[in-house]
């Protein structure tokens, strides 16, 4: 599941909507916003979240976090480390063989070590 995936069906279950009503509100199929919620699909386009955001009823910060996630949720993601250290090529090449070996907290471990150390 993405970021976006599961922001959305935690909007859902707060108004007790189903996938199938909410995909009909918003005109895709509920095959789509299944896969679209489980990480199957990459992101949606820009018009997609504008009316899923009008679908929610969704202003400002809200709307804005939404399209964050969104930007953050391609499941299917390349990274460039041409240029780089070698290191960065090895880093990338380990973590997308091993991913999905990582516990949750090793995940977060790690995802807290590069925000912070990405800050300097």
């Amino acid at each position: 599941m993405t970021p976006l995936g599961a922001k959305l069906r935690s909007l859902r279950n707060a108004k007790n909507i189903s996938l199938k009503e909410m995909a009909k509100g918003i005109n895709v199929s509920s095959a789509y916003l299944s896969a679209l919620e489980h990480g199957k699909r990459g992101k949606p386009t820009w018009f997609l979240l504008q009316r899923i955001i009008s679908y929610f009823n969704i202003i400002w910060d809200e709307a804005d976090e939404l399209q964050q996630l969104a930007e953050i949720s391609d499941p299917k993601i390349t990274i460039n480390t041409a240029g780089l250290e070698p290191e960065a090529t090895e880093l990338s090449n380990r973590l997308a063989k091993e991913i999905r070996n990582l516990s949750k907290k090793d995940l977060f471990f790690l995802y807290q070590e590069i925000i912070r150390r990405s800050k300097g």
